[in-house]
């Protein structure tokens, strides 16, 4: 690839420089702390604080289809609902925090993420930039497998490369 200067430059070379991959690491847990933040305020049993911000897609509504979803499928099984969010916000943070199939786990935050933008978007006091952000963050984690900058995917990455397991390609995947 040229670059300005018209040198000519590997593309395999990008972001291979330690602080590149520390700015990387810094984002992984960044993130991961941006979740375990977030699932600290999704208290059992009654999971008020959440039911509130949830019940925003439904009186500020942002996307139909999401709408009539959390009104006839959420709210009404809202319990259910309140620990599946507190486990997977909450796994989110522990496994990107110790950089643990990173990619899987940056499509559950960009799902999750998703999701948090069609509740939230429209009520009021709520800046659309902070969704925005999240969601792109997620895309960088994926893009760049940011797991095996500092983290366990690093780490486990070149055993799981010499295993000849059945789960060796897919671990390879999701890192």
């Amino acid at each position: 690839m040229a670059t300005a200067l018209g040198r000519v430059t590997d593309s395999a070379d990008v972001g291979d420089s330690r602080a590149s991959r520390g700015l990387l690491a810094i984002l992984r847990i960044g993130v991961a702390l941006l979740w375990i933040e977030n699932a600290g305020w999704k208290k059992p049993p009654d999971f008020a604080s959440l039911q509130k911000f949830t019940t925003y897609a439904v009186d500020y509504p942002v996307f139909p289809p999401f709408t009539w979803l959390i009104e006839n499928l959420v709210l009404p099984n809202f319990t259910i609902f309140g620990w599946m969010t507190l486990l997977v916000e909450a796994s989110l943070g522990a496994f990107l925090l110790i950089g643990l199939a990173t990619r899987l786990w940056a499509l559950v935050g960009l799902g999750q993420s998703l999701a948090i933008t069609l509740s939230v978007m429209n009520a009021p006091n709520e800046w659309e930039w902070s969704f925005y952000l999240m969601i792109l963050a997620h895309l960088a984690l994926f893009a760049t497998a940011a797991g095996r900058s500092f983290g366990l995917d690093g780490v486990l990455r070149p055993l799981w490369q010499a295993s000849s397991g059945r789960l060796s390609p897919l671990l390879m995947r999701l890192s």
